[in-house]
């Protein structure tokens, strides 16, 4: 298969069942690089609730669903939850096509910008999102939720000092 012989739309509640095994599978793939228990994944039923928001997406590579991105709104921000891609299907270009649909679904309902917290120091993590136009929130009293979701990860045992929030305001 070519390296762009894949799609995306949006995320369907029968979604829900494969998100978990796609999570994990990515967890594993990076766990020496991140201090991720793979066993600690969202469960379907969280997954459903996030499908239910209207901002979540899944890729495929012909039938096979290949990554997914779930998104729940605040007030004017659009917050990735989770983005993952199947090992067997990562450099295709799968990860940057989910961050940029969801950044026009955002604009196309009024959202102002995407925010995320992320691992700052890893090439798939911070720099990443940074060439997508994310920028790492250094102000984090301005942006309460975002200061609360990193210390709630710090709680879960993900190291504070490789933790960031970044944000993408779009135009």
């Amino acid at each position: 298969m070519s390296r762009n012989d894949w799609s995306l739309r949006l995320a369907r509640p029968q979604d829900a069942a494969a998100l978990p095994a796609i999570e994990r599978a990515a967890a594993i793939a990076f766990a020496a690089e991140t201090a991720i228990d793979p066993a600690r994944t969202r469960t379907e039923a969280d997954y459903a609730r996030l499908i239910r928001k209207g901002h979540c997406l899944v890729a495929h590579v012909g039938e096979a669903m290949a990554g997914f991105l779930v998104a729940e709104p605040f007030s004017r921000e659009l917050h990735i939850w989770e983005m993952d891609v199947v090992p067997a299907f990562q450099r295709r270009g799968i990860g940057a096509g989910l961050v940029r649909a969801a950044q026009i679904d955002a604009r196309n309902t009024g959202i102002k910008a995407l925010t995320l917290t992320t691992f700052r120091d890893l090439a798939w993590n911070g720099p990443f999102y940074a060439r997508l136009g994310f920028e790492e929130v250094t102000a984090l009293d301005a942006h309460p939720r975002l200061a609360g979701e990193l210390a709630n990860e710090v709680d879960d045992g993900l190291p504070a000092d490789r933790r960031c929030a970044m944000i993408c305001f779009l135009d």
